[in-house]
């Protein structure tokens, strides 16, 4: 079993930064990728990026989000980040961290909900106008 903790969510004006963190733990490390995705208000669960590990590191991003988040991962905190700069009021919502355990040859394949087995409780991200 594999517990995913999320933070650094928080309120901020339009334009301005956040870093949110996942940290993992209950057993070993050993997902094949770990992901993030957000709800807005009234709306359904999007992806926002993905990043995979097994046989090189590969990531892929809404193209909301493009250019402006980055995803990556701290093998030695067991933990996965997402750097959000240039933040748009309509980036609000609950943003929540996912890991898969199982492998699919390209990040794309991790953009589905579907493909993650574990999914953490959520932080809020609010981007004031």
């Amino acid at each position: 079993q594999v517990q995913l903790v999320e933070s650094g969510g928080g309120l901020v004006q339009a334009g301005g930064s956040l870093r949110l963190s996942c940290a993992a733990s209950g057993r070993a490390f050993s997902s094949y990728a770990m992901g993030w995705f957000r709800r807005a208000p009234g709306k359904e669960r999007e992806f926002v990026a993905t990043v995979r590990w097994t046989g090189g590191t590969n990531t892929y991003y809404a193209d909301s989000v493009k250019g402006r988040f980055t995803i990556s991962r701290d093998n030695t905190r067991n933990t996965v980040y997402l750097q959000m700069n240039s933040l748009k009021p309509e980036g609000s919502g609950v943003y929540y961290c996912a890991a898969a355990d199982s492998y699919y040859s390209s990040a794309y394949y991790y953009t589905s909900a579907m493909r993650y087995d574990y999914w953490g409780q959520g932080t809020q991200v609010t981007v004031s106008s």
